[in-house]
């Protein structure tokens, strides 16, 4: 068979098996349990399947994926790197993969969640796998008015923001904020901003706030807004959300 993923970036863990999994065009190699791949978006392969094997699929789409690198690290988006990698061994990033699909089984969004964010994170911290980059940067933010933007952001989460707010702060026009703002962090300030209300809200919930007074104060003009935002982004609604960390504890 060939593997082609023109539109996203995948990481597989095999669970079980493996030796009769040949990657034909990388000399004929063959998978074994615990064995990590990953296929950079664009990336093809030819395999031969001459047995059964179990493993995990984790798809991420490349905005996704820079926006994440973007927001853990602190980094700008254009210095993510993936290189791609056929039977590896990394067992830190393979033990998030397999804890992903103990999550995806059980249907444990909020397990998901927190697997999914250690997989990324265990990826970029290992330097075979994006932890360096030897990027030259063209255009985009320079790092101080990145940090000047993302503290703004962070401290106004509860108001509204618009792009002539964030202009004004970095010094350029709303067409160039936007443009720039997207180079280096991945994704538009809309959608940025709105992981980061997120991100806020998801605190807030461990807590016993009432998700009345969450919403504004994650910037939602009401508890309805919260609740479908919050479901659009991770599956769940806010009170799901909450039920599954009072669980948890």
């Amino acid at each position: 068979m060939r593997y082609e993923r023109p539109d996203g970036h995948t990481f597989s863990c095999y669970l079980q098996g493996g030796a009769g999994t040949r990657r034909l065009d990388a000399g004929s190699i063959a998978g074994w349990p615990g064995a990590l791949c990953l296929m950079p978006q664009g990336a093809s392969s030819e395999w031969e399947i001459t047995d059964q094997f179990e493993f995990v699929h984790l798809y991420v789409s490349d905005v996704e994926l820079r926006r994440l690198f973007a927001e853990t690290f602190d980094r700008d988006a254009r210095l993510m790197q993936l290189p791609e990698a056929t039977f590896a061994s990394v067992p830190c990033l393979s033990e998030a993969l397999v804890e992903v699909a103990r999550a995806t089984v059980s249907g444990d969004l909020l397990r998901a969640d927190a697997a999914t964010a250690e997989a990324v994170g265990q990826l970029f911290a290992n330097p075979h796998y994006g932890g360096q980059s030897s990027v030259t940067l063209k255009g985009g933010l320079s790092p101080n008015i990145r940090r000047r933007l993302l503290d703004f952001i962070e401290a106004s989460l509860a108001d509204s923001i618009s792009l002539r707010d964030l202009g004004c702060v970095a010094g350029l026009s709303e067409f160039h904020l936007q443009r720039m703002f997207r180079m280096t962090c991945g994704v538009s300030p809309h959608v940025f901003i709105l992981n980061r209300r997120i991100a806020r809200a998801k605190r807030m919930l461990a807590g016993s706030d009432p998700i009345a007074q969450i919403a504004p104060a994650c910037g939602f003009s009401s508890q309805s807004h919260l609740n479908r935002m919050f479901k659009t982004i991770t599956g769940a609604t806010p009170m799901a959300w909450r039920r599954a960390l009072t669980a948890s504890r």
